[in-house]
């Protein structure tokens, strides 16, 4: 049973930090601090609630709000900026998976793995949602969506350690998010056929 939950916090932990990389790193690392659900003291991630790490994801989620706030989230997110926060949102992802196995003694490294590909899973999930939405909306409330984000992925940290069965729901989610985003781009390129 410790495991079943530890791998339900898991993939809660690394579908949160797929939408958005920092505040379940944040989350889990606060909540890691006070021994709350997880604990990381004693293992390879003991990082993951250090001082150190808890303020180098803050440091790197104002510059990406800042980059944001300037350019515009649609503009950054398909930049090179962008491709830096998928490859942290990935890292951070397969990090926090590993250390939620390595708390209770089991190995780490399927953690790792399964916490990239959960992410990355993820990463495309809420892309293609994002890129569908953006094309409906103006400039502003566009950044507004950077908002929805961060709230989700700080919501289904906390409730990934917390209460770890809800992250099956979120993960399943993604998935119909994704299927429904597929299915969309297939109807509109069957009817762009039927035009020829």
């Amino acid at each position: 049973m410790r495991l079943f939950l530890d791998i339900c916090t898991g993939l809660g932990l690394s579908a949160s930090a797929g939408i958005r990389p920092f505040l379940p790193a944040l989350v889990s690392g606060v909540l890691a601090g006070f021994n709350v659900g997880v604990d990381y003291e004693g293992t390879d991630f003991a990082f993951l609630e250090k001082a150190w790490f808890l303020g180098l994801m803050l440091a790197l989620m104002a510059v990406a709000l800042v980059a944001m706030r300037r350019l515009g989230a649609a503009a950054v997110e398909s930049g090179p900026l962008g491709a830096a926060l998928s490859g942290i949102a990935i890292a951070v992802g397969g990090l926090l998976f590993a250390g939620v196995l390595a708390d209770h003694g089991y190995a780490w490294w399927p953690g790792l793995l399964a916490g990239i590909a959960v992410a990355a899973f993820a990463q495309l999930a809420v892309r293609s949602l994002f890129t569908r939405v953006r094309a409906r909306l103006d400039r502003h409330a566009q950044d507004s969506l950077v908002v929805f984000a961060d709230g989700t992925s700080a919501v289904g940290s906390a409730l990934a350690i917390l209460v770890p069965p809800v992250s099956i729901v979120l993960v399943g989610f993604l998935a119909w998010l994704l299927a429904g985003g597929r299915r969309r781009a297939g109807e509109k390129y069957a009817g762009l056929r039927i035009l020829r």
